[in-house]
């Protein structure tokens, strides 16, 4: 037994160090990468599988509530390795490396839902999320205003941190910022709002949560990414608006903690990097209707759309069965028109994108899962008796919300590192509401 707990507590830092890792190499976006990212969840898994033999509780309960969302996934990945078996891929070889992915995806989502089950060792979780998503702004806005150049990381105009894409870190900030403020709401200690309590929050030890927020948003402004930023702060006002109206006690509490990250954030300190330059590029984005062949045709100054267009008659003939995951980058090129003279590795639509390579049988169940998780996130929210698990499912559900608005623009779920803590997410909606708690707290649990 002693043995099978050294194991655990390997595993348990074992997936930290991971998340910390995903982001470092590009984003784990290449292929080394991936491959690492898959021998590593491998390891991990097998070691995990051993540390759960011969016990009692081989399976906690949030696990066991996640089963539908784990079967959800299994049925894509036996879909992704039917299409490679059977030849309807027309990029075999990415479409292994995808299954791959997947079933590494799969794994981690069990392995974090088993791992993470009590409530120190979720807090611990979301505060190395927070950690991480710190570290990748803070380096993202030092290569901008430093202009220095090392390994890796290359001093650019906007901040990427150490992925290749800025829309890649706005994605990742989503999430981590999401976490972040989530925690600072799981941690209240439920007093009313005074002056003392405002002096509390602001010399007590949530006031590094608070500075590692604000070093978060700073990143995310400085990224320039229109979506990146607008998603974020759609999804904080839509959820905070929400979390305000269900919570009634201490409503005033937590409408200023909120309004604060508005306010303070994004229209004072974001002001000083770079608020002006994001508005210049939101505003210069241009839409042009035109009547083309009897038809109204929408054009935009961002290649984007014209991808989105193009890759539409290809969704058409493969809306079903799909044309093979991964396999975008090498059939886009029959389809795109004469004006989108780069190279389009991606669809910058992930929900297009999904849709054309796995076809409504492979779509279909992600969708589900990630439906899914969004409920476990809102039933956790609803939780009024419980502080810790609403604002634990506030995390989930601000972030969520905003990576799936800024698919609709960008790539982030097709960035391995983006993808799996965005799986490691969809677990934190479900422990917000199952997880075990270890002692009693005075007030509420």
């Amino acid at each position: 037994m002693e043995k099978r707990s050294i194991l655990d507590s390997f595993v348990y830092v074992g997936l930290l160090g991971l998340l910390l890792w995903l982001p470092l190499p590009l984003g784990s976006n290449r292929d080394w990468s991936v491959g690492l990212l898959v021998l590593l969840v491998g390891l991990l898994g097998t070691l995990w599988a051993w540390s759960r033999l011969d016990k009692d509780r081989p399976f906690g309960r949030a696990l066991a509530a996640a089963g539908p969302m784990v079967a959800l996934l299994l049925a894509t990945q036996a879909w992704v390795a039917a299409q490679w078996w059977l030849g309807l891929s027309l990029d075999v070889g990415a479409t292994f490396q995808y299954l791959m992915l997947g079933l590494a995806y799969t794994l981690l989502f069990v392995m974090v839902l088993s791992v993470f089950h009590t409530r120190r060792r979720l807090t611990v979780l979301l505060a190395v999320l927070v950690a991480s998503g710190t570290l990748q702004a803070f380096v993202g806005t030092f290569m901008v205003l430093s202009n220095l150049e090392w390994g890796f990381l290359t001093s650019k105009a906007v901040a990427t941190g150490t992925f290749v894409n800025r829309n890649h870190l706005a994605g990742y900030l989503e999430i981590t910022l999401a976490c972040g403020i989530g925690l600072m709401m799981a941690l209240r200690d439920g007093q009313p709002f005074n002056l003392k309590a405002l002096l509390e929050l602001v010399m007590s030890p949530k006031a590094r949560l608070r500075i590692a927020l604000v070093i978060m948003v700073i990143g995310l402004v400085m990224t320039r990414s229109r979506m990146g930023n607008t998603a974020f702060f759609i999804s904080l006002v839509v959820i905070g608006s929400t979390f305000i109206l269900l919570n009634k006690q201490n409503r005033l509490r937590n409408a200023v903690l909120l309004s604060s990250f508005i306010a303070i954030d994004i229209l004072v300190i974001s002001q000083f990097f770079g608020l002006d330059e994001l508005k210049q590029r939101l505003s210069a984005t241009q839409v042009e209707v035109q009547l083309v062949e009897g038809q109204l045709r929408a054009s935009s100054n961002d290649l984007r759309d014209d991808a989105y267009r193009d890759a539409l008659p290809a969704l058409e003939q493969h809306w079903l069965t799909g044309s093979g995951a991964g396999s975008f980058e090498a059939i886009f090129p029959q389809y795109a028109g004469p004006e989108l003279l780069g190279h389009f590795d991606h669809a910058h639509n992930d929900f297009i994108q999904f849709a054309l390579e796995y076809g409504l049988l492979g779509t279909l169940p992600l969708a589900a899962f990630v439906l899914l998780a969004l409920w476990h996130a809102l039933r956790a929210l609803w939780q009024r008796e419980s502080w810790y698990r609403s604002g634990v499912g506030f995390a989930a559900c601000m972030g969520i919300v905003s990576l799936m608005i800024h698919s609709f623009t960008d790539f982030n779920l097709q960035i391995p590192a983006n993808a799996a803590t965005f799986v490691v997410l969809c677990a934190i909606a479900v422990l917000a509401g199952k997880h075990d708690k270890t002692r009693t707290n005075r007030t509420r649990h």
